[in-house]
């Protein structure tokens, strides 16, 4: 699914993201990649989206080189993944509904695929009965659970989530990893960053420590 060879993202003569970086996740896994602000986290996601061009080395995702891909195919590359960011990145005056049927729009699809995917989203992620509703009168954690649905709508390979936790209380922040975990277990390859080492603990996931750009530790999960 994801494999980084080597990888290094330098900002500058002095500055490097990520430094020699190799590792892999295989389809279907969930990871969390922890590391102190400043470590290459960030780096790592927009390497792994092509927001970033690396410096050398290989990235492989679903059997395309990230490094050598050409520009008009990166489009196609990022509608196999989901991405769920820390500030929500809703639209504030559209409804539920709308926020999430916007992303099939993007894609192209049909009118009739839109009104049967998104209340099956929806109901995924428990809003069917704020589909109709603004979203500036959703509180945070369900701004980022329209968040989700939006990265769930038109069913990614994986799903990037960049600490997707921040900015909402803790017993939220249980539900939107909880949620994830349920994404998981459909098969959809779940890679979240994270400050919060109490959801770390709480969850019994693969566990990625960046440092410097470097890979510091990777723990696999107990029992597996």
């Amino acid at each position: 699914m994801i494999r980084f060879e080597n990888v290094t993202k330098s900002y500058g003569k002095d500055c490097k993201a990520i430094d020699n970086l190799s590792l892999k996740i295989d389809y279907g896994e969930f990871v969390f990649i922890v590391g102190p602000s400043g470590s290459g986290k960030s780096t790592f996601l927009k390497l792994l989206t092509k927001e970033e061009e690396l410096n050398s080395g290989n990235i492989f995702v679903n059997g395309n080189n990230l490094s050598t891909m050409k520009k008009r195919k990166i489009p196609y590359l990022r509608r196999t993944m989901g991405i769920v960011f820390q500030d929500f990145r809703v639209i504030e005056k559209m409804t539920v509904f709308e926020n999430v049927a916007f992303a099939m729009h993007v894609v192209g699809a049909k009118s009739r695929d839109i009104r049967k995917r998104v209340p099956y989203v929806l109901s995924l992620v428990n809003l069917n009965d704020k589909a109709r509703k603004k979203v500036s009168e959703l509180s945070g954690g369900e701004k980022q659970r329209v968040g989700l649905a939006r990265a769930l709508v038109n069913n990614p390979d994986m799903i990037i989530a960049d600490e997707p936790t921040g900015n909402i209380d803790p017993s939220m922040s249980y539900e939107i990893v909880d949620l994830l975990s349920q994404v998981n277990k459909c098969g959809t390859t779940v890679i979240m960053v994270t400050h919060d080492i109490s959801i770390v603990k709480k969850f019994n996931f693969r566990v990625v420590e960046i440092s410097e750009g470097k890979l510091k530790n990777d723990i696999k999960p107990r029992g597996k």
